[in-house]
């Protein structure tokens, strides 16, 4: 037998190895995302890829809802990439009341615990909207979409919305997002328009 039939069975599961290094680093640690709609707009634009970080809440078993070990779970303003309870279809929203809240939106205004989020209006009419001590932009461009609430959070359930209220099919409409269901946090716009950018969320 030659040396280069000898090196070809190490050459292949050298291959399979780093493939499926690859692929439980993709399924576990970090990813990338692209933005199929407007649901996010201002914040993101249609086409923008989105890294992903996917240990931020904890050690996932590749492929499944299950933690290995579980961190901190979503904050309020933190932006997800979450499986829709509906269809499984994966989505980027902004967690916008976590468990214990009692969350109520009108008019694409949210409330937590009796308590609107701040709203601020800057230069041009931007207006941007606080969530956990974090501000981020905020459209009604399209209106405010359906109210939801005043309800209580419960356990190990989020609530996520859309940037552009009036525009995203979200929690108000496909309900509480389960902790498992919500397979990372958004860290940056990473691509835009074909170009690298870095534009943390």
């Amino acid at each position: 037998m030659s040396t280069r039939s000898r090196s070809l069975p190490r050459d292949l599961v050298s291959v399979l190895g780093a493939s499926a290094i690859v692929m439980v680093a993709r399924a576990s640690f970090a990813d990338h995302y692209q933005v199929p709609t407007g649901s996010m707009e201002p914040t993101v634009a249609v086409g923008d890829q989105i890294c992903v970080n996917k240990m931020a809440y904890g050690l996932r078993v590749p492929a499944s809802q299950q933690y290995v070990f579980e961190g901190a779970g979503p904050a309020r303003g933190d932006v997800v990439v979450l499986a829709s309870p509906t269809d499984g279809e994966v989505l980027l929203k902004r967690v916008v009341a976590v468990p214990g809240d009692v969350v109520e939106v009108e008019a694409g205004r949210v409330a937590i615990d009796g308590a609107r989020a701040p709203l601020r209006k800057g230069d041009g009419g931007a207006v941007t909207e606080e969530l956990g001590g974090k501000e981020h932009a905020l459209s009604t461009a399209f209106g405010g979409g359906p109210d939801f609430g005043p309800t209580l959070v419960p356990k190990d359930a989020y609530l996520v919305l859309g940037d552009n209220r009036g525009n995203s099919r979200d929690g108000r409409y496909f309900g509480w997002v389960e902790r498992g269901a919500i397979l990372g946090k958004a860290v940056a716009v990473c691509l835009r328009g074909g170009k690298p950018v870095w534009k943390g969320l």
